[in-house]
């Protein structure tokens, strides 16, 4: 262990110690906190967890090699053609969950893996869940982790479209949306770079192309009264907001931070 810790240091990775504790629960099939009692790994388990250290030692993601993202109570199947969910946002997902009433419409925009649909699903009790991803790649892991949720509707669809989701103007009732939203140019981790989509990433010069159609979209589609959260970057902690406000169809617009303190998501409410 001490050896694949040194190692994933020496590459960069961020967290050498969790990665290669869960790498080797996960070649175990044990929860991580049972590893203080186990001994020693067999010649063949050792040999895959060696082998799962050199892969991430290449800055392949965690969630790669596992096959799976943890999210929530979610554990979402993830790989090659789709953005890896992130632990940040799982704070707008718990801001969904609080503001969706049983049977509520409920539409996810850029939905990607599903994360922030299907913890909505999962928790909140709503009557429908529309999962919106313009992705085939992503549209495969989607539908892929949506298969045991009846009440989410996977479609495929732009967010830019202005004709998106027409039958569904002024009756949704909670609009959600993680889009790509990090400004072109901005030097983003190897995992990142190499793995994640570019455009489930990269927003425009900017960081705002997408969020600005996003915005005008969830003012048409929200009933009077209806909420919309979107995700942002940390530079965009006041624009997101002012987008809103500027829109002139939502109130009580709100900013709000991750658990380090940095903006991460608005949200607001149609008037």
């Amino acid at each position: 262990m001490a050896s694949a810790v040194a190692d994933l240091a020496a590459a960069g990775v961020a967290s050498p110690r969790v990665d290669a504790e869960v790498l080797a629960a996960h070649v175990l099939g044990i929860p991580r906190g049972r590893l203080l009692l186990v001994d020693s790994l067999r010649p063949e388990e050792l040999s895959r967890f060696t082998a799962l250290v050199a892969e991430r030692v290449k800055r392949i993601p965690l969630q790669h090699l596992l096959g799976t993202a943890a999210f929530r109570h979610l554990e979402l199947q993830v790989g090659d053609g789709v953005f890896v969910p992130r632990p940040e946002t799982e704070l707008l997902a718990g801001w969904a969950i609080e503001h969706t009433r049983p049977g509520a419409t409920v539409v996810d925009l850029c939905s990607g893996s599903g994360a922030i649909a299907l913890a909505v699903a999962d928790e909140a009790g709503p009557g429908r869940v529309v999962a919106v991803e313009r992705s085939p790649a992503a549209l495969a892991w989607l539908r892929r982790n949506a298969e045991p949720y009846p009440a989410v509707e996977v479609l495929p669809g732009d967010v830019t479209d202005p004709g998106l989701l027409a039958g569904l103007r002024g009756r949704v009732d909670v609009v959600l949306c993680n889009p790509p939203y990090v400004p072109d140019g901005t030097a983003v981790p190897p995992e990142v770079a190499e793995h994640d989509p570019a455009e489930a990433v990269f927003g425009g010069p900017d960081g705002l192309e997408v969020v600005r159609p996003v915005i005008a979209l969830a003012a048409a589609l929200l009933r009077p009264g209806g909420v919309v959260g979107i995700e942002h970057d940390d530079v965009h902690g006041e624009a997101v907001p002012e987008l809103l406000r500027a829109d002139g169809r939502f109130t009580a617009v709100t900013a709000h931070d991750d658990l380090t303190g940095r903006p991460r998501y608005a949200t607001a409410r149609r008037t």
